[in-house]
């Protein structure tokens, strides 16, 4: 007898769970089916998980395709299923491809081609899939895919791109269901649009969507122009529609957790905010513009809004291009500084001074996943530490999704004048760069 197993979540159950189940039953005798439980996929990173796992473990029942279900409760149990159950070939989904090939030391491993285009009018008719598209003009996904895959209610369907080419390949290689250089007919079956061109197209793309009732995120900033932007926000108020940036860190738990502190006293009054952030650094290495914003967003959450002077000190190379700046911004009582490089040695970290402590995130605090607090007077350094999988957009969808529910047209996260008052900042760092 060959015995087959294949796992998954199995939430808002839909043709592509059935299908890959029927698929993997027909490549074996016997076929069991692993369901993940709620604790294991709050481990993993799996957000808004909305079906019980008995509803979900009744779901895959209902298909008549599962001999035998049990429960996938944690990191490393597949070897131990593999063995106990004494699997011949372990079935899972190819957007997972060489991820387990590890387990071929066991089984064999067969990666199933996805389901396209699952049925996405029936489903969102029902209130349950919403439709995403990608609007590029290369073929990196800033990993947008893989972290879908772990927000329930959200699945990526389509590709924009002016450059046919450009367009087809990246369909191809994410698997996704059709490919496009036609905006208006991209737009057409998706409900959300993740907008990630170059910053010069980007305001365009993003008007045309909001228009046509689409939900839409985009890379940061959205535009130069604090005005343009304004203009954007209420273009996305006028059609009730949500327009969010690509801000991953205000969306993450320990930062919000550290604004928070913060505020209530933790080091008492705030003297001085630094952030060192390299571009090269920084997702790969962005442009100074969208390495810049951040940095202000993180300043602006901790010290407000009310910045009275901003000094900007940008060093070029003999080539006249860009390597340092150390950007100073004034406020009543406190200082922040941004130090921001490309080809030269910066030590990334964030650090908040105050009248009685100093809380410090090394490395990549745009990814905030723990803090440290030194406490006056306290010996010890206190560590706050909070789950974070990914690259954070998981947590950005999630809050979207929330947002969708509860008919909210503005992010509470990064409310629209703290998104223009980023860009009233950059225009003056810009402004006096370029003077």
């Amino acid at each position: 007898m060959k015995r087959v197993i294949t796992y998954g979540t199995f939430d808002l159950f839909h043709k592509g769970h059935y299908n890959i189940i029927k698929r993997a039953k027909a490549l074996g005798d016997y076929l069991i089916v692993g369901v993940t439980s709620e604790s294991f996929d709050i481990e993993r990173g799996k957000l808004n998980v909305r079906d019980s796992l008995i509803k979900r473990i009744e779901n895959v029942r209902r298909t008549g395709l599962a001999d035998e279900i049990i429960i996938e409760e944690y990191q490393g149990q597949k070897v131990n299923d593999i063995i106990k159950y004494d699997i011949d070939v372990l079935v899972v989904g190819s957007d997972w491809r060489g991820k387990f090939d590890y387990l071929k030391n066991y089984c064999d491993v067969v990666y199933l081609e996805r389901t396209k285009n699952i049925s996405s009018t029936k489903l969102r008719s029902e209130g349950v899939i919403f439709n995403m598209g990608i609007v590029t003009d290369d073929i990196r996904d800033n990993d947008f895919v893989e972290e879908s895959k772990y927000v329930s209610g959200v699945h990526v369907e389509r590709v924009f791109s002016e450059d046919h080419e450009t367009a087809q390949r990246f369909c191809d290689k994410y698997e996704l269901g059709s490919c496009w250089n036609s905006y208006d007919e991209f737009l057409a079956d998706v409900d959300i649009v993740y907008i990630k061109t170059s910053l010069n197209r980007r305001a365009e793309y993003i008007e045309r969507a909001l228009k046509k009732g689409k939900y839409v995120i985009s890379d940061s900033p959205m535009t130069l122009s604090s005005e343009k932007l304004r203009y954007l926000f209420q273009v996305a108020r006028e059609n009730n529609v949500v327009l969010i940036e690509r801000t991953t860190l205000v969306y993450l738990r320990a930062f919000n957790q550290l604004v928070w502190l913060v505020h209530s006293n933790l080091v008492g009054d705030l003297v001085s905010v630094k952030c060192a952030i390299s571009q090269d650094d920084f997702e790969g290495g962005r442009t100074f513009n969208e390495t810049v914003c951040t940095a202000i967003c993180a300043v602006l959450k901790l010290l407000g809004k009310k910045c009275q002077d901003i000094n900007t000190n940008a060093v070029r190379n003999q080539e006249g291009r860009f390597v340092y700046d150390m950007i100073s911004m004034k406020y009543a009582g406190a200082l922040a500084t941004i130090e921001i490089g490309t080809t030269v040695d910066i030590e990334n970290e964030l650090v908040i001074i105050g009248s009685n402590g100093r809380v410090t995130i090394p490395n990549d605090w745009w990814n905030t996943g723990y803090f440290e607090a030194n406490i006056s007077g306290k010996e010890f350094l206190k560590r706050y530490s909070f789950n974070f999988e990914g690259n954070g957009f998981r947590y950005l969808l999630q809050e979207l999704m929330i947002m969708i529910r509860d008919k909210r047209t503005e992010c509470t996260r990064l409310f629209y004048d703290e998104s223009v008052r980023i860009i009233e900042i950059l225009e003056t760092i810009n402004r006096k760069d370029n003077s």
